[in-house]
């Protein structure tokens, strides 16, 4: 068999196909790279207007789902989507619940800055007019007009009083005596007992029915005490609203397309007149709660809480990193003042979904999940389309805390979740509700096809990740090898790896390398010196591995033959960096029932695949020597010097050669190694980890010293996922590695063992000189011996040799 020429073990990126010199004449994607299924997905999502069509980004971290999604919205977010600002106020009538006023974009700072202007000249102008001579000459004179009235009244009664002899005296505030008097002095208790019976009674009867005139004259007096106040607040409305009548007229009329601005101005204006005493007294709580918000202004009563604010009226876009339950939905500060715990509606803050309102909230799935109570309230929030601030403290403890409940607010909103599929297949399993909020999954591909119209796209992918990354330019020679990178990690010569983190690392630490060199801009060369320090950053457990093959530690041959032993490869994984390593797997075999004793499996360091694999192996052997009559031969298998578990069936092929040799007794060549599955029919399957385990064996070879007769075998549809090391290449270019590609066992048998495996005739029978036909006629040898003992059996039990107790245990 021919070895596999140069342009299959790599696949080169021609860059006489592109059209640029550096990534600098490139325009930035601004589409998402080869998501074509995602991005259809995505946008059939965000234009649908009903419920329920939030989107869940399914795929590995790393391939940039969040990158690409804001990129996508930031040019195709739904312009029909309106942002709004949103504000609370007090709510005169009911303190606990602040109102919500929801305003255009851009609006609700302009009436926090109105309201606030409002305010500040107001707490100069009212104290001025209220304490102004004016204003106090008729409040006074209101005041006078209102005593000269009560005393009238009460003089009558008092007047009256005298003339029968009866004092009206103020016994205590707003209370009045009836005393009986002894000429100018009130009469005691000695000499009202010392008047006759007739003038005791002509005192009651008089005090009794000026009991009734004073009763009336204090209603009276009540009455004026009323409409004493009404002039006074009449007064006060009218004084108020000569300061601001014309003021809130203005806002009025500004803000008259908005009712609900309207309204509450207008209630505003009620409200004032019924609050006088902010503005002229200093309350000392008030200033403590403003002192603790760090807002100074005063009154906070009348100011807006802009909870929302939008600079432009576009879409927004929000990604909360942290989505606890406050920094989601909101909470109220409390203000502490001497002991007491208060708040009002200026201390309550927003979260993620009240700045995504009207627009896009983008989270990791696994954070939401993570927090308590957050994916619940982001549900209730979902379904209600309502946002509504509850206090965390009151959802986890039984307790009746004294609280705001805020107006809710209207909820239209697009969540996107990105997380990996186990979490997806979970949701979609135990929570009904998901299903139903979240019908849109947004299926990130890991891959896309290599053809030179991806190879020009994805050079616009490189440019926009150096333009976000604000890294050197690229060359066109740096930017190909970037795309055979990219092939390398997609372990396919027809594909391109959408893992954006992975090429985003390379790029940083190729400009790294670039910048250190003093170059204005990334080269070939520095994308390779990155790649080679990144590889030996990662590689002490590797060497570590093959130093123990330098010293003789660790037995590997590759060079002689040897019966029952093949070198299989395997892929080792330390910290995410994965490389090759050989693997000396032996059998031998000895007389039996045909049975083939795998020791990984019977010593429980083989896993199911591996088990799986050997027992594949064992009925293709059945297959082809087992058909009429039984194996007469048992074999054992095993991985030398492996004191960890093995899995996977990708030794099965390395297994099956070792074994063939065991039977046959025909040599193994040591200068190659082996990896391939094995199915039922004896095709050799596609393995994993090719690239990895070929540069493995080569390095193995490389200490052991080059023959020119070294080389790996792999199967045929594995070729596709070459793309070698440069190191190999060379060699390979010099003839003094090779690499062979095999469909099925018998090819890879002919390759090792150096003799055809040979094919049955119409009786089943194989050739004399061909591997099969060897291990048949070792075969054929021990059922030979095998009739010949069992016809001596008989004879010797004919001739009653056997002793009945013998020959009983024998049957049994």
């Amino acid at each position: 068999m021919k070895s596999l020429p140069l342009n299959q073990l790599y696949r080169h990126c021609d860059t006489r196909n592109f059209s640029f010199k550096t990534t600098r004449q490139l325009e930035p994607l601004e589409e998402i790279v080869g998501q074509n299924r995602a991005q259809e997905a995505v946008r059939f999502a965000l234009a649908m207007p009903h419920g329920g069509y939030n989107v869940y980004a399914v795929g590995r971290n790393g391939l940039g789902k969040r990158t690409m999604m804001l990129r996508y919205l930031e040019h195709h977010a739904n312009r029909e989507y309106q942002s709004h600002d949103w504000c609370y106020v007090a709510n005169f009538d009911d303190p606990r619940s602040p109102r919500v006023l929801r305003l255009p974009a851009g609006e609700g700072q302009e009436l926090k800055q109105d309201m606030d202007r409002l305010m500040l000249r107001l707490t100069k102008l009212i104290p001025q007019t209220f304490e102004g001579d004016s204003f106090l000459e008729r409040a006074e004179k209101l005041k006078n007009d209102f005593g000269n009235l009560q005393e009238q009244e009460l003089d009558k009664v008092a007047r009256q009083a005298k003339r029968k002899k009866v004092s009206l005296s103020v016994s205590t505030p707003g209370g009045y005596r009836l005393i009986a008097m002894n000429g100018d002095e009130p009469h005691t208790q000695e000499s009202f007992a010392a008047l006759t019976e007739v003038q005791r009674q002509a005192f009651e009867d008089a005090i009794n029915k000026l009991e009734k005139k004073l009763r009336a004259a204090l209603r009276k007096v009540a009455d004026l005490e009323q409409e004493y106040a009404d002039k006074q607040q009449a007064l006060n409305e009218e004084t108020l609203e000569s300061i601001t009548g014309h003021q809130l007229d203005e806002l009025v009329a500004k803000y008259k397309a908005l009712p609900e601005i309207v309204d509450y101005l207008e209630s505003v204006r009620k409200d004032l007149a019924d609050n006088l005493d902010i503005f002229l007294e200093d309350s000392e709580e008030q200033a403590a709660m403003a002192y603790a918000s760090l807002d100074r202004k005063m009154p906070r009563r009348y100011q807006i809480n802009l909870m929302v604010h939008h600079k432009e009226r576009k879409v927004p876009v929000i990604v909360e990193d942290n989505p606890t339950y406050h920094s989601l939905f909101g909470y109220v500060e409390n203000v502490t003042f001497k002991g007491t715990v208060f708040t009002d509606f200026s201390l309550i803050r927003p979260g993620s979904l009240h700045k995504a309102n009207g627009g896009y909230l983008l989270m990791d799935a696994i954070k939401v999940l993570e927090q308590p109570f957050v994916w619940d309230g982001l549900k209730r929030a979902l379904r209600s389309k309502s946002l509504q601030i509850n206090s965390l403290e009151r959802e986890l403890t039984l307790s009746g805390t004294i609280s705001l409940e805020p107006e809710a607010i209207p909820l239209n909103v697009k969540i996107v979740l990105f997380g990996d599929r186990e979490t997806w297949m979970l949701l979609q399993e135990y929570d009904p509700e998901f299903s139903e909020l979240f019908r849109i999954a947004a299926d990130f591909e890991n891959e896309m096809h290599r053809t030179p119209e991806s190879e020009q796209q994805y050079t616009k992918f490189i440019a926009s990740v150096v333009v976000d990354k604000k890294l050197l330019h690229c060359d066109r020679k740096a930017v190909a090898r970037v795309i055979e990178y990219s092939s390398r990690i997609a372990d396919h010569q027809e594909r391109l790896s959408l893992h954006a983190a992975d090429i985003a690392n390379l790029l940083r630490e190729s400009d790294f390398w670039a910048r250190d060199a003093g170059a204005r801009m990334i080269q070939a060369t520095h994308v390779e010196q990155a790649l080679a320090s990144a590889r030996y950053r990662s590689s002490r457990i590797r060497d570590q591995y093959f130093d123990s093959i330098r010293d003789g530690t660790t037995l590997v041959s590759t060079e002689g033959h040897r019966v029952g032993q093949v070198n299989a490869l395997s892929v080792l994984s330390a910290g995410g960096f994965e490389f090759g390593m050989p693997n000396r797997i032996t059998a031998t075999c000895y007389y039996g029932d045909g049975d083939i004793i795998d020791i990984e499996r019977d010593v429980k360091l083989g896993g199911n695949l591996h088990s799986k694999g050997v027992m594949i192996l064992t009925s293709w052997l059945a297959s082809r020597f087992a058909v009429t009559d039984p194996m007469s031969l048992s074999a054992s298998l095993t991985f030398e010097q492996n004191y960890g578990e093995v899995d996977g069936d990708s030794a099965s092929v390395a297994e099956l050669c070792a074994l063939v040799s065991a039977l046959s007794g025909i040599p193994i060549r040591q200068d190659l190694a082996i990896t391939g599955s094995l199915n039922q029919f004896g095709e050799v399957q596609p393995i994993g980890g090719a690239n990895e385990k070929i540069e493995g064996f080569f390095e193995t070879c490389r200490i052991k010293g080059l023959s020119g007769s070294q080389g790996v075998i792999l199967p045929a549809t594995n070729v596709q996922n070459l793309m070698l090391d440069s190191d190999i290449l060379q060699a390979v270019r010099q003839g003094k590695f090779a690499v062979y590609a095999v469909e099925t066992a018998e090819e890879a048998i002919a390759l090792l063992l150096g003799k055809t495996a040979g094919k049955a005739n119409a009786k089943g029978r194989y050739p004399a000189n061909t591997v099969f036909g060897a291990i048949q006629k070792r075969l054929d040898t021990m059922r030979e011996h095998e009739r010949q003992d069992a016809s001596s059996d008989r004879r010797h039990g004919h001739d009653g040799h056997h002793s009945p107790h013998v020959g009983h245990s024998g049957q049994a």
